[in-house]
């Protein structure tokens, strides 16, 4: 792995590792099961909320389409980022499968935000090896969360909050990438909103619509301008 690439993703790794053994822990002490399970569901699930939810539920008796629902809903905001890098990862051959599935939160943002002074094809490998860091960051959080909290007693308390220290990382480093502060004031407001606004159970899916509703409006507006003036 290259260095350059790992000093990238350091954010992630830092924000991750607490992450996931918060997940780990919550796993081991609600779930009935062993402690391997939890890496297991890094390897094959990877989504940090989505996984968090899943022990909730699960540990509720709740049935699969319940789980199916709930975790649709949750991650539905995905499909946008998915669009939004079609362009990114046409011809990436049989890295795009993988880059498709590892697209999380922190990835996206790493991905649109990091420098790409190379050839398209070697930026694609680069791509697929955040993405593959990012992954076993996640993985190996799991793993020692679970193996603690199936042999230590210990107070998690407040180590929820990296997701949160994780994302302001993130959101800092896309605005010194991109120099828009638009998206920001859009995903601040439209947060407000939902909160104000709707069921807690729904203040996620609502908060990514108007945010998209917002930016979609931006885009056609700026793209009306250009028009303009080259029309």
């Amino acid at each position: 792995m290259n260095a350059a690439l790992f000093r990238q993703t350091l954010p992630i790794l830092f924000g991750y590792l607490p992450l996931g053994m918060a997940f780990g822990v919550l796993f081991s002490t609600q779930l009935d099961y062993a402690w391997w399970y939890a890496p297991l569901m890094g390897v094959t699930i990877f989504a940090g909320a989505g996984q968090i939810l899943a022990v909730s539920l699960i540990a509720a008796r709740a049935g699969l389409l319940e789980v199916f629902v709930a975790m649709f809903v949750l991650n539905a905001r995905h499909l946008f980022y998915g669009l939004s890098l079609l362009g990114q990862f046409r011809g990436a051959g049989w890295r795009k499968i993988y880059l498709i599935f590892g697209l999380t939160d922190e990835t996206y943002s790493l991905l649109t935000s990091r420098p790409r002074p190379g050839p398209r094809e070697d930026e694609q490998r680069n791509d697929f090896r955040i993405t593959l860091l990012n992954q076993a960051y996640w993985v190996a959080g799991c793993a020692l969360g679970a193996l603690l909290g199936d042999n230590v007693a210990f107070d998690s308390t407040g180590i929820e909050f990296a997701l949160v220290a994780l994302f302001i990382v993130l959101t800092i480093e896309q605005y010194k990438a991109l120099g828009e502060t638009f998206p920001l004031w859009a995903g601040a407001l439209s947060a407000a909103l939902a909160v104000a606004l709707l069921p807690a159970a729904q203040q996620l899916i609502g908060a990514v619509i108007l945010a998209t509703a917002a930016l979609l409006i931006q885009y056609r507006r700026n793209r009306d301008n250009v028009e303009r003036v080259h029309g």
